[in-house]
């Protein structure tokens, strides 16, 4: 059956409808995706200008990079020009120091930090006694750090020669809450040290510290002392310090002990010694490392009975601690001792332990918890037993000497016996360990 003209007309209008829907759809679909590329281009120009921004700036730093590498070249060849400096003219002040014609004795290193008063009154008490044998002892201040008023003190005296330690290396304690002046000191110490023995070849080298003072026999007493170490391999160091040295616990002045306990506080090593101990110089309480018995073996320590050296420090690393009990009252000697002419053979470890036993068991044993009362009642010499180091800190104390103990050994203690005067007289105390007369061959 045939189509009527109206039906086409209908099919045409729909598939034109069509047509137009179909062609608005593609020119909406084209807008769309048009402002999309233009999106996309817009973000490409961004990334582009960005990206070209990055390149500019990693060039500019790349070029500041190399300025900085370059400047550290030079800086670091002006630091070694420095250095080479430093090092002849620091060469060419030991030389003036040095007299050709007389070989040292020791060198002397005052070992300073941040206290330019403290360092002041210690050079002047040495120099009292240090300028008629300067060429024995040439003089010298080692600086730790770089505390402007302790350098120029340092510099105004042209007969002693600056040394300066700057570590600039964040100090690491082992422990928390451990104060980081003890690993400085130590730092320092090895340094000095090293620089002493190594470098300007000193066979001998005495320590100080910037807060002490010397006694007018200071210099012979070490000159006398030098002999022994050179003689004595049983010998390890030399101190001037007794730390039962109070006035109520000395009397003698040409009197000198051996002890196991190491004493510092203004002490001499020799060169042999010091290559040995540098290798495993600890990072912190050198003091402390020097009293372990696997650190100096069966090697023992000269002591006066009356101190060399007096410690003024009140102010210090150790903030003042035990200064007034027992630092402040330390007697420094006051008399010249001519220890040249001393015959002092009989330091030496066999005559001494022979002598030293002789002495010990020949002083009049005391027993029973009333000891101490007794000895206030003697008029002899007279020997205390402790059974421990309890029962030791418990005597010490009525006594008012030194209780501590490192490592085993009581301070000042020769084979587990600790000598002090009584009362700024001749007689003796004689506290003893239940093995000391073994020991001592008694």
């Amino acid at each position: 059956m045939a189509r009527s003209p109206c039906d086409l007309r209908l099919l045409l209008l729909a598939a034109a409808v069509a047509f137009i829907y179909i062609q608005v759809r593609l020119f909406a679909t084209q807008s769309h995706y048009a402002d999309r590329l233009a999106e996309a281009e817009k973000s490409e120009n961004q990334c582009t200008s960005q990206l070209k921004s990055l390149i500019d700036q990693v060039s500019m730093q790349q070029e500041k990079i190399v300025a900085l590498e370059e400047m550290k070249i030079r800086q670091d060849e002006e630091r070694a020009q420095l250095k080479i400096l430093i090092q002849d003219l620091e060469k060419r002040s030991v030389q003036k120091l040095l007299n050709k014609n007389v070989v040292p004795v020791a060198a002397v290193v005052i070992m300073a930090c941040n206290r330019p008063d403290y360092l002041e009154r210690t050079v002047e008490s040495i120099l009292k006694y240090q300028t008629s044998v300067a060429s024995k002892f040439p003089l010298f201040i080692s600086q730790d750090g770089t505390n402007g008023a302790v350098k120029k003190k340092a510099l105004d005296y042209k007969q002693i020669t600056y040394m300066q330690h700057v570590n600039l290396e964040p100090v690491r304690t082992e422990r928390p809450g451990e104060l980081t002046a003890y690993y400085k000191i130590a730092k320092h110490y090895k340094w000095a040290l090293d620089e002493l023995f190594i470098k300007h070849n000193f066979a001998r080298v005495i320590i100080l510290e910037d807060d002490m003072e010397i006694a007018p026999d200071f210099f012979d007493y070490f000159e006398a002392a030098a002999k022994l170490l050179d003689n004595d391999k049983t010998i390890m160091a030399v101190s001037s310090w007794n730390d039962n040295g109070q006035k109520q616990f000395v009397n003698d002045q040409k009197a000198l002990y051996r002890s196991d306990f190491f004493p510092g506080l203004g002490w001499m090593l020799t060169k042999s010694t010091w290559l040995e101990l540098s290798p495993k110089w600890p990072k912190a309480y050198w003091d402390d490392w020097m009293r372990l018995k696997e650190i100096h073996g069966n090697r023992q320590f000269i002591r006066p009975e009356i101190c060399r050296t007096y410690n003024f420090g009140k102010h210090g690393s150790s903030l003042g601690q035990f200064f007034e009990q027992y630092l402040e009252p330390i007697k420094l000697n006051d008399v010249h001792i001519d220890w040249n002419s001393e015959d002092l053979s009989y330091l030496g470890e066999d005559k001494f332990s022979t002598k030293f036993g002789k002495e010990v068991a020949s002083a009049t044993p005391l027993h029973g918890s009333d000891a101490v009362l007794k000895a206030h009642n003697m008029a002899a010499d007279v020997r205390i037993q402790y059974d421990d180091q309890e029962d030791f800190e418990r005597i010490a104390r009525q006594f008012g000497i030194f209780e501590e103990w490192k490592d085993g050994i009581p301070r000042t203690a020769y084979k587990g016996v600790v000598v002090f005067r009584y009362k700024s007289s001749p007689r003796r105390i004689f506290l003893v360990s239940p093995d000391s007369l073994r020991q001592l061959g008694v």
